[in-house]
């Protein structure tokens, strides 16, 4: 196995009185793809920052071998202090490398590069920390999150460009499909400590369920241990006697084992309170339309939703899912058109923007109205600190102000609010935002469990295939298009994903990601496609490629008169390993820079006598 690049070992770190990381290691080698999972809370992120050196750890050792480059994308990138997105990705870069390459990225992210960082969105943020992680093309990358915000296109691009590139990769994602794509081996990060799982994500819930089981037949014995013990120090007539002291040390030894064992993190105990039961038909829709300025937004919808219907809403950014959902549940008239809502319909809602959580009001005061102690759940009175620590509070945070509270805090207390309010339609944007795996799990069950009606918006294609019967795919130019079955059916029935829509939606920003996300392949559908003419990536890589492979071999002459060196190993073992690495590095790179300049070159021609 090839030496690691990077190595953290018995890694320890105390946030407070509790330990967040106690033996935690990584090992990351050359071209690995690893995903680190763990709950919310269990210490991921702050792994992550150890790996990238921008925090010290209290107890253990990182490693980074001399020489190799990283690079770490935190969950809010901070593009302060730059005048341009373009400035801002070219600061990233290293002396030769390549700037065509940055601005190639900004494209295919859909930014000019001009855009002024302090008047960015969330999602055009993390597109512009995205070029500027990927441009340098660096030996290891450190990505946590690397989804949010982002849209079904920018998500299926960057998995593409992710997929292509030699970087070792450790990534964060609450998103299964991301995972399961890029990942060939798994760290679980589980009450301070990891374990390590030379298998992608694919199959790490079936690995960490085996665990668990195995502690709790671990932990039942234990018990019936001590109960043995117990009984004995109760009514042995010997357990006072000078011999037997051994026995009782064992029993206290045991008794600290059973204190000190930290149990696997409570599950989320996700109720809904169902109102009534609906009419059969809960909306129906009659050619509504409604457009912002030129552009049409939704354009001559019809579209019946009936009781038990779970109907998923997908679409690039700014293809107007919000403002569809509005107008289907009655907050926004149609331009032309009608809806109708159904007899006896009580909605509750749960918004992606989180934007009926004050921050200076407590969890406590959020669920309750504040002056009193309960919650109503399913129209019964149910004690406010029992209904939070349904969904993973401590009681310590019950008085905390919700402004304190992590991403996936608030999403959970929104998902309580929201599901303690009695309905039969469940509104859910954007629900998957920061919720760890095992939240998401209890989240599609429950929706799979509830008997009224579901109205979702994701850009999560696994929870999409697990929870919705029918897909609302937004086609560009205002049409929308209802295919039955999740996600991967709406795939199958058009031939493509979300990426190829909108391709001619001109005017506003909007269109212009929508067509150059849509613009954007992976490098086998380049291939595979009939080309009239080459990319601007493509020329641009068979003009430098002759350089790359020349500057490649003198490396690569360098390093073999290194190693010729009949002494060199016996004298200094560092430099041998380290030169030997660079050898085999510079070889492989030389190798595939031929082999991709061969390709290009056979394209130019096939090209050029016209197929």
């Amino acid at each position: 196995m090839a030496p690691p690049l990077l190595l953290l070992q018995d890694i320890a770190l105390t946030f407070g009185g509790t330990p967040l990381l106690e033996q935690a290691s990584l090992s990351v080698s050359s071209g690995e793809r690893l995903c680190l999972v763990g709950r919310n809370g269990s210490g991921k992120s702050t792994l992550l920052k150890i790996a990238a050196g921008l925090i010290t750890p209290d107890r253990g050792q990182r490693f980074l071998q001399p020489g190799t480059t990283l690079r770490y994308l935190p969950q809010e990138p901070d593009l302060t202090g730059f005048s341009t997105t373009s400035a801002y990705v070219e600061a990233g870069l290293a002396p030769g490398d390549d700037t065509y390459r940055a601005q190639y990225l900004l494209e295919q992210l859909g930014l000019a590069g001009t855009e002024d960082p302090t008047r960015l969105s969330g999602g055009e943020a993390r597109r512009a920390a995205l070029a500027r992680l990927l441009a340098p093309e660096p030996d290891i990358l450190l990505l946590d999150e690397p989804t949010n915000h982002l849209d079904l296109p920018a998500i299926e691009w960057l998995e593409s460009e992710l997929r292509s590139l030699r970087s070792a990769l450790v990534l964060i994602s609450h998103d299964r499909r991301f995972m399961e794509t890029l990942s060939r081996a798994t760290v679980w990060l589980d009450r301070g400590t990891t374990r390590r799982l030379e298998q992608g994500f694919a199959a790490f819930e079936e690995w960490r369920d085996t665990v668990f089981e195995e502690e709790e037949r671990d932990r039942h014995k234990l018990d019936r241990r001590i109960a043995q013990e117990n009984d004995w120090l109760r009514y042995g007539v010997t357990a006072r006697r000078k011999r037997n002291q051994g026995r009782l040390r064992a029993l206290h030894a045991m008794r600290q084992e059973r204190r000190d064992a930290r149990r696997a993190v409570g599950d989320v105990k996700m109720t809904v309170s169902e109102g009534d039961i609906s009419g059969k038909l809960v909306i129906e829709a009659v050619n509504i339309s409604k457009s912002y300025g030129t552009e049409p937004v939704v354009r001559d919808l019809s579209i019946r939703i009936a009781r038990g219907d779970r109907i998923g809403i997908v679409g690039r950014n700014g293809a107007g899912k919000t403002t569809l959902i509005n107008m289907l549940t009655g907050q926004l008239a149609p331009d032309s058109g009608t809806v109708k809502i159904g007899a006896n319909v009580a909605m509750a809602s749960l918004d992606q923007g989180r934007a009926g959580l004050d921050p200076d009001v407590t969890l406590r005061d959020a669920l309750t109205g504040g002056g009193s102690d309960t919650v109503l759940v399913g129209g019964a009175p149910k004690h406010v600190m029992s209904y939070l620590k349904d969904f993973l509070f401590t009681p310590d945070q019950a008085n905390m102000p919700i402004g304190k509270l992590s991403g996936g805090e608030r999403g959970r207390l929104m998902l309580a609010r929201a599901l303690a309010q009695p309905s039969n339609l469940l509104v859910l944007d954007e629900p998957t935002n920061d919720l760890d795996l095992e939240t998401l799990d209890l989240l599609e069950e429950m929706i799979d469990s509830y008997s009224g009606t579901v109205i979702l918006v994701s850009h999560d294609r696994d929870f999409l295939d697990r929870t919705v019967t029918s897909v609302l795919m937004a086609e560009g130019q205002g049409r929308w298009q209802d295919y039955a079955g999740g996600y991967s059916d709406m795939l199958a029935q058009r031939g493509a994903g979300v990426e190829t829509t909108s391709r001619g939606n001109g005017g506003g920003a909007a269109g212009k990601v929508a067509g150059q996300a849509a613009a954007s392949r992976s490098e086998q559908d380049e291939r595979n496609a009939p080309k009239t003419k080459l990319s601007f990536r493509d020329k641009h890589a068979l003009e430098s490629l002759p350089g790359r492979m020349a500057a490649l071999e003198r490396d690569i002459a360098k390093l073999k008169a290194v190693l010729d060196d009949p002494d060199l190993y016996a004298r200094d073992p560092a430099r041998f390993a380290k030169a030997s690495q660079a050898m085999s590095k510079a070889e492989a790179d030389l190798a595939a820079s031929e082999e991709e300049w061969l390709r290009l070159e056979m394209l130019r021609e096939e090209i050029e006598s016209g197929g």
